[in-house]
């Protein structure tokens, strides 16, 4: 999207629709809910000049319907909603799944469960991300940490639902998308996003057909000269439903494959180190952010400490997790939840050395806390 002067003052929202539109992103829907209401906004504001169609839904199960829809006729879509709404479009990002349909899908998180404190911030959805339908197949969820890493993310989600033909989820928060600050716009990263891989044969088109259980089906959007068949069921490379073992289980592996086999590929992160540190902090989200101002007061102060920014939640970025925790003698886990992440970590890290910093009560992590944990 083009701009106007270098340095800004704008919110996250504004960040993730610039990278969606430069993403070339030209189909968005989405329902009214605080804290996402800005994305549907700006959208409704600015995509119909670059050709785009915005809509507001009756709820949320019909914008991510019509995204589904959308995407499918060969739009690039992207819908937002938060808490609650992330509920109601469960059952369609299964859909998105099985159906392979290649979409962003924007979730603000707030402090939850239900309705919950709509416009208090919290990062209690790390989980629910993850398994927020039903079957169990890996998701790619990406989670900024600034106005920079929150376009660059935005642009990135749309490069790997595009490639992979699958539902990703960027994972911010109430703090990052509704808080307005000076940024300089020359740290936008654009990532280029490769066009989905068309059918080009004439006849006798597959829409999953798969050589290997780690390829990706090519694409035909549902108008084009063939027939195009969509379901949400077990099926064959037709998309005839099946219930014959040996192709649900070919069909089910490849689900996940298709995201496992590129796991290096789709870690994103930040690691500063020291030489002498003997601690590190692992840390995603407006956590984060936090931790990085800490780090630098703590060498202030005398206190070297490495910092891990993960930008990848899922699938979890193991090998470079491993990495920065290696001859570390603490590991310190700041996060907005009850250590909904420091559960995973200590999956393949020795719990002896695993701190989890958490605060739940709607207010952030302050930088005079973990600095005292450091200290």
């Amino acid at each position: 999207m083009e701009q106007v002067t270098s340095k800004e003052f704008i919110n996250g929202a504004t960040a993730i629709c610039r990278g969606a539109i430069d993403a070339g992103c030209n189909f968005f829907t989405g329902y009214p809910i605080t804290p996402a209401s800005g994305i549907l906004a700006f959208m409704m504001k600015h995509l119909p000049a670059y050709d785009g169609i915005c809509l507001q839904g009756e709820d949320e199960i019909a914008s991510i319907g019509m995204c589904l829809a959308a995407a499918m006729a060969g739009k690039r879509v992207m819908t937002a909603t938060s808490g609650p709404g992330l509920s109601l479009y469960s059952e369609n990002i299964g859909l998105a799944i099985m159906g392979e349909v290649p979409m962003v899908i924007v979730n603000v998180q707030r402090y939850g469960p239900a309705t919950g404190a709509a416009t208090t911030g919290a990062e209690g959805d790390v989980q629910f991300v993850q398994w927020v339908t039903s079957g169990g197949i890996p998701m790619v969820v990406l989670s900024p940490v600034d106005l920079p890493t929150t376009y660059r993310l935005t642009t990135l989600a749309f490069q790997i639902s595009e490639k992979l033909r699958i539902p990703v989820i960027l994972n911010s928060s109430k703090d990052l998308v509704m808080t307005s600050e000076t940024v300089d716009t020359k740290l936008f990263q654009k990532e280029k996003v490769v066009p989905r891989k068309i059918y080009e044969g004439k006849k006798n088109y597959s829409p999953y057909f798969f050589k290997n259980c780690e390829d990706v089906p090519d694409f035909l959007p549902i108008g084009a000269n063939q027939q195009v068949r969509f379901t949400t069921s077990m099926h064959d490379e037709n998309a005839v439903l099946t219930k014959d073992p040996e192709k649900m289980g070919r069909l089910f592996k490849h689900l996940a494959q298709k995201i496992l086999a590129r796991q290096k590929e789709l870690e994103f992160y930040d690691l500063d180190t020291n030489d002498n540190a003997k601690t590190v902090i692992i840390a995603t989200g407006v956590s984060a952010r936090i931790a990085r101002s800490v780090v630098q007061k703590a060498k202030d102060k005398g206190k070297d400490v490495d910092l891990l920014c993960l930008y990848t939640l899922w699938p979890i970025p193991k090998n470079i997790i491993l990495k920065a925790a290696q001859n570390k003698d603490r590991i310190l886990v700041p996060e907005h939840n009850l250590g909904l992440y420091l559960r995973e970590l200590e999956r393949f890290l020795p719990k002896e050395k695993l701190v989890g910093i958490s605060r739940v009560d709607g207010n952030l992590i302050t930088e005079e806390s973990l600095l005292k944990e450091i200290l």
